[in-house]
């Protein structure tokens, strides 16, 4: 409920998800951009990058913690000073002796942060903004965290390249310099809020007694994994694991591969033109590929484009196969096929995104939402962890080939999911 006092939420919802998004993408995707450079191995990147996302799949069992103690207002500015202070363990560092420990632990403490603060966030949203304001700016915060996304991609990458060439390509300090102005962006973040944030009055803690709120949760467990027929279950839950089984080996060395130098079997662009390629070119056909996949879906339902989501998510994989081979040298050409490949994975996430709000329907749909984002997350870590392996083992150019091979996967578990005629489809009444 909306106090009297609240301040207009333009004052506050675009900077909570620019805080939201960005966590996210320092400790997914530059964070193997600095590891990279840093000298790292793509086993040792996989690998250890992948454990970072634990937090983001384990996060639905202390979420209730979230509600029960003290307010969502206060948890928010607490992981905002947790996640400037690892910014600043992570540049700091940097240039020691142990900085492959440091700056790992400092990353899993700003994904535990970041984790938190995405819980204690959506739920302040939806306390200080009633049901109308909320529809109003959805599209406003999903805006601005994506916003925060092309930020971390296109501008924080380059922004090192750039300094790694006024500093006589110093790898360590430069990515020191980058964390230590993002330490102070968070900061600033903090202090905004502190000022700018309204106090609702339904923000306080749960009057449950932490026994209650433990049979709560075991409640909705037991309902989620009872919404479905057994066997129909089991389908759901490998559906949620495996269907981006392609993209989870693919996503930690597409990124190193744009970097590594063609002696190494990769592209060998610099920052600059990653920035420009993968984080900006990239990021608009992803989010083009979600605003039209959307759209096929309002007008007729997701069943009748499931399919062509299929192929979309794992057919466009093929253009890091032809780049791989060829190697080409034209940016506007690796623009374009990174443009296609992610256009793609935007469309084809539709599907995946509409069949956890599928699935989620009825009791605890938010609840049972989050542990369905958590097993896609996981099905993501999992296969991660092993794909520098891979790569490491047979080279960019099998490994990619492999990837289309995986493909097969992702066909396979989409057969056996069964939506609902009408769903996704705006009702003409």
């Amino acid at each position: 409920m909306k106090t009297k006092h609240s301040r207009n939420p333009w004052w506050w919802v675009p900077s909570l998800y620019i805080g939201e998004g960005l966590p996210n993408v320092v400790v997914m995707a530059v964070a193997v951009v600095m590891y990279t450079q840093m000298g790292l191995s793509d086993t040792e990147i996989a690998l250890y990058t992948s454990w970072l996302g634990l937090p983001w799949v384990v996060k639905p069992l202390w979420s209730p913690f979230v509600d029960l103690y003290r307010t969502k207002r206060w948890w928010v500015l607490l992981m905002q000073v947790l996640l400037g202070s690892s910014l600043a363990g992570v540049a700091f560092t940097l240039s020691t002796p142990f900085w492959f420990q440091g700056t790992m632990f400092f990353f899993f403490l700003m994904a535990f942060s970041s984790a938190t603060h995405d819980i204690a966030a959506d739920g302040y949203y939806m306390l200080e903004l009633d049901s109308h304001h909320q529809a109003w700016f959805v599209g406003i915060r999903n805006t601005f965290y994506r916003l925060a996304v092309i930020f971390g991609n296109g501008v924080l990458v380059p922004v090192a390249g750039v300094l790694q060439i006024y500093f006589r390509n110093d790898i360590a300090f430069t990515w020191s310099l980058v964390f230590y102005g993002l330490a102070a962006l968070f900061i600033g973040l903090w202090l905004w809020h502190r000022f700018v944030m309204p106090r609702p009055s339904d923000d306080r803690r749960l009057d449950s007694s932490a026994q209650e709120v433990w049979a709560g949760i075991r409640q909705m467990f037991v309902a989620f994994f009872r919404k479905l027929p057994p066997r129909q279950t089991l389908f759901a839950m490998l559906f949620l694991l495996l269907y981006r089984f392609p993209e989870a080996m693919l996503t930690k060395m597409s990124a190193t591969f744009l970097i590594r130098p063609n002696s190494e079997g990769g592209l060998g662009l610099s920052l600059q033109e990653m920035g420009l390629a993968n984080g900006t070119v990239g990021l608009i056909g992803l989010l083009l590929g979600g605003i039209v996949g959307g759209w096929l879906v309002s007008r007729d339902g997701l069943r009748r484009w499931w399919w062509w989501m299929v192929c979309a998510i794992t057919l466009p994989d093929l253009v890091y196969v032809w780049m791989s081979y060829a190697l080409p040298d034209s940016l506007l050409l690796i623009s374009s096929c990174l443009f296609v490949e992610q256009f793609g994975y935007g469309l084809g996430f539709t599907a995946l995104t509409l069949y956890m709000l599928f699935y989620s329907q009825g009791e605890f749909k938010t609840s049972h939402y989050a542990i369905c984002t958590g097993l896609s997350y996981l099905g993501l870590m999992l296969p991660g962890m092993v794909s520098g392996w891979l790569k490491d083992a047979v080279g960019y150019s099998t490994f990619f080939v492999v990837v289309m091979a995986f493909c097969l996967i992702t066909f396979a578990v989409a057969a056996l999911i069964r939506v609902d005629d009408g769903f996704g489809r705006k009702s003409k009444s």
